[in-house]
């Protein structure tokens, strides 16, 4: 297996688009699923344009020790404000030949696999871990099944809830269920103002329900998936404001608008113990869904 190395983050933008794109329109009967629409717009920035704002001396590092390097997970050391981090992403691509190359940000076991390594070394080293959540999914091909990557997504599951250093989640696009949940199970979870994050697509949850893809935006409202519903459910921690119209926009205020609550995020859980934090992660994630006034055991 070959050694780590810096890979060039061609993926990431160095400057902001040019012109603003007008501001999108939500209109009031559907706004989920306009929200839909801006988490998966084709300019809306990425983990790597969000590492290379926010990070500083970032050392990138492949491969999961056991098949290979997956690139729709990137990954590695850094500094957050002279803070020694370990940072993660599920990093989608812009032209074809990035999108083939990140696989369209869906990550196959050996990326589950490579991330939870980078985490178990962060634990090891007492450094935090933040993540940047956005896939459509975990992939479904026949070579991830063949390698396991339900037993990869529970793997990292287990491991990242038990974990003794303090882990944020942002969600910055597309949260597609267990896949984007193998990288979610954090202290803070905080979504951007127009991602999405649920258990299914819109489009499969019309196609099972309503027998047909084309009922997406009816599906989308109906699976309360926007950082504003989930705030609601107590799901996540915050909902981190955009620019108009979108963080496609301008890549640099939504850069900062995510600085400010990491930093926050940060000091809130600087100087907890270990112990601590794993009881806090773990109520945290048993109490969802748990409607009953005795709450989580």
């Amino acid at each position: 297996m070959p050694e780590d190395d810096n890979e060039e983050m061609e993926d990431a933008d160095p400057a902001a688009p040019g012109e603003p794109e007008p501001a999108a329109e939500t209109p009031e009967t559907n706004p989920a699923w306009e929200r839909v629409k801006l988490a998966r717009h084709p300019k809306r920035p990425h983990a790597l344009d969000y590492i290379q704002r926010l990070f500083t001396d970032f050392r990138e590092l492949h491969g999961d020790r056991a098949f290979s390097d997956d690139a729709a997970v990137v990954g590695g050391l850094a500094f957050f404000e002279d803070r020694p981090v370990m940072v993660l992403g599920q990093q989608k691509g812009r032209d074809t030949k990035q999108k083939l190359h990140r696989n369209f940000g869906m990550p196959k076991p050996e990326g589950y696999r490579k991330a939870m390594r980078l985490m178990n070394m962060a634990a090891k080293f007492s450094r935090p871990v933040i993540t940047f959540v956005d896939t459509p999914g975990a992939y479904p091909g026949i070579d991830a099944e063949e390698r396991g990557q339900a037993e990869a997504i529970a793997l990292s599951l287990r491991e990242m809830a038990r974990m003794g250093v303090p882990i944020l989640v942002v969600i910055i696009g597309e949260g597609g269920s267990g896949g984007a949940l193998a990288m979610a199970v954090g202290n803070r979870v905080y979504m951007l103002e127009n991602a999405v994050y649920s258990v299914i697509s819109p489009e499969s949850c019309a196609a099972i329900i309503y027998r047909d893809s084309a009922q997406a935006p009816r599906a989308a409202e109906a699976l309360r998936m926007t950082a504003a519903d989930l705030q609601s459910f107590n799901l996540i921690d915050g909902t981190i404001a955009e620019p108009e119209g979108g963080a496609q926009n301008d890549y640099d205020q939504a850069a900062e608008s995510v600085r400010q609550t990491l930093r926050a995020g940060l000091a809130e859980l600087a100087g907890t113990t270990s112990a601590v934090l794993i009881d806090e992660r773990y109520r945290k994630f048993r109490t969802m869904g748990n409607f009953f006034a005795g709450g989580a055991s």
